[in-house]
């Protein structure tokens, strides 16, 4: 049962910083998912993969996976390339496309 260790992305309806620093422990699934013939519902036997925790920083989480026998895989989040604008730029003179309706 392999543990993967992340920082989740944000959800595309947040703006602001609230919550992504912290990183997540949630286990692969080790069987198949099934689809109910019933329902056409798709489940899963394996409950590990319902298990999600969530670590303020990544060497909390590195150290619980090891303290517990946890096999674990990390994976670096990258960073987002910010790029300042402003309104004004919108309007400026010397942009590169000209400015049209």
């Amino acid at each position: 049962m392999l543990a993967k260790i992340y920082r989740p992305a944000r959800n595309a309806m947040q703006s602001g910083q609230a919550k992504s620093q912290e990183w997540l422990l949630e286990f692969e699934s080790e069987t198949p998912r099934t689809v109910d013939p019933l329902m056409g519902w798709i489940s899963n036997a394996d409950t590990n993969s319902q298990l999600r925790m969530y670590f303020d920083t990544r060497e909390e989480a590195i150290e619980f996976a090891r303290r517990e026998g946890i096999p674990f895989q990390v994976t670096e989040t990258r960073e987002p390339k910010r790029v300042i604008k402003a309104y004004a730029d919108n309007f400026a003179a010397g942009r590169r496309r000209p400015w049209t309706h």
